[in-house]
């Protein structure tokens, strides 16, 4: 068991966001503590994309953008993983270049330093050399690229279960025992 920082990304997207969430409620046996980081885009986009479910209603600990007093922002209270979904362009680059000008690219800074596992969720098309070169840095740094690209082989039926392949897919990456479809199986 470990504990786990949800960082949610100004990229459009929140629905990922979302149903990472509402599938770590079903998790909550495999992990310590889930902290969110949420940077000032993101709450924007979630207002105007999700109707439903506030993020503060998940029960987890919620962290603004600039409350660098948040435990995560050292290495030293030992959260083993982070994954931003969705993952902007912005702070892609800034994770890729060292600037840690908020709390969400210091909590990655922090996992990239002390060799955890950091997972980003770029939503984002068409990208550019910029974009590319940014996702190669983190990767040579460390970071896993899980780009927000549903697969279909599942036969999922609406927008949400297509999204939800993606959500699978990164919580395979950070290690989570889930119940999803699996190709051959």
């Amino acid at each position: 068991m470990h504990k786990l920082i949800v960082g949610l990304g100004g990229s459009s997207g929140s629905i990922y966001g979302r149903l990472l969430l509402d599938r770590l409620e079903g998790l909550s046996d495999q992990y310590d503590e889930v902290a969110i980081v949420v940077s000032r885009n993101a709450e924007i986009n979630w207002s105007l994309e999700i109707k439903d479910r506030t993020i503060e209603s998940y029960g987890h600990k919620v962290y603004q953008s600039g409350d660098f007093m948040a435990p995560f922002a050292s290495g030293s209270a030992r959260f083993m993983t982070m994954i931003v979904c969705p993952c902007s362009m912005g702070a892609l680059a800034r994770i890729a270049h060292g600037l840690s000008d908020d709390l969400m690219t210091r909590a990655a800074d922090v996992i990239l330093k002390e060799r955890r596992k950091l997972i980003l969720v770029p939503r984002e098309t068409p990208l550019s050399l910029i974009h590319l070169d940014n996702m190669r840095k983190v990767t040579e740094a460390g970071a896993i690229i899980c780009p927000a690209i549903p697969s279909f082989y599942s036969g999922a039926d609406t927008i949400e279960k297509a999204c939800m392949t993606v959500v699978d897919r990164v919580l395979d990456l950070a290690g989570f025992t889930i119940d999803t479809y699996r190709w051959g199986g």
